[in-house]
């Protein structure tokens, strides 16, 4: 078997929003659209602090697909094109996506977004990946792990541009992984979002 997660390192995140930037240019992903969000805890807006003047603290929380084990999104798609493949990771297929947006009120961290008109571009072109198919009006989207990326045997992009390498791709049913041995590491720092709503979530953070 294989499960294929991102281990992020909060203690090394820097808030820089390059993984988010290189993801949607690697996917082609519309105006307005994000796959991976930095969100900053504790406050309501981008790049925020928590505390006042000169007592402030910042710390970034980067979300996206968590590719669980027991997707919610999963469960209620009425067509079956949310699916989980043969590497772990939770998938569209956009030729079955309906829109009916299930999945968008089921996932509970907010990963989907969906393409209420036709998709705008800046500048006027497909961008990124050519491989990545490219998705149209009434479509779900979401973080894909680079799926194109990932089958050739290379890393997601937002795991190769991260310049503080918080990110670490792999195989947890590989025990020899990186991010196997990472987990095993730092065991007492590992922590899923939303642990209660029992998706078993296959990405991880640390700190």
């Amino acid at each position: 078997m294989t499960k294929l997660a991102i281990a992020i390192n909060k203690e090394r995140c820097v808030g820089c929003h390059t993984c988010a930037n290189a993801c949607k240019m690697q996917n082609n992903v519309p105006m307005g659209m994000l796959w991976n969000r930095i969100l900053t805890e504790g406050v309501d807006t981008m790049d925020g602090a928590v505390g006042e003047y000169p007592n402030l603290t910042r710390t970034y929380l980067p979300v996206q697909c968590q590719h669980c084990e027991n997707a919610a999104c999963l469960k209620v798609c009425p067509t079956g094109a949310t699916y989980k493949d043969e590497k772990g990771r939770v998938e569209i297929d956009y030729d079955k996506c309906i829109g009916c947006r299930m999945c968008m009120a089921a996932c509970p961290f907010n990963a989907r977004v969906f393409n209420w008109d036709e998709p705008v571009r800046d500048p006027d072109v497909n961008y990124g990946d050519a491989r990545v198919p490219v998705r149209n009006k009434g479509v779900m989207e979401k973080c894909t792990l680079c799926k194109e990326r990932t089958d050739s045997g290379d890393v997601p992009m937002c795991v190769r541009v991260c310049p503080a390498r918080a990110r670490t791709f792999g195989d947890l049913d590989d025990p020899e992984s990186d991010i196997s041995k990472l987990a095993r590491e730092r065991a007492v720092d590992v922590h899923h979002l939303l642990e209660e709503k029992g998706t078993r979530p296959q990405l991880f953070y640390i700190g």
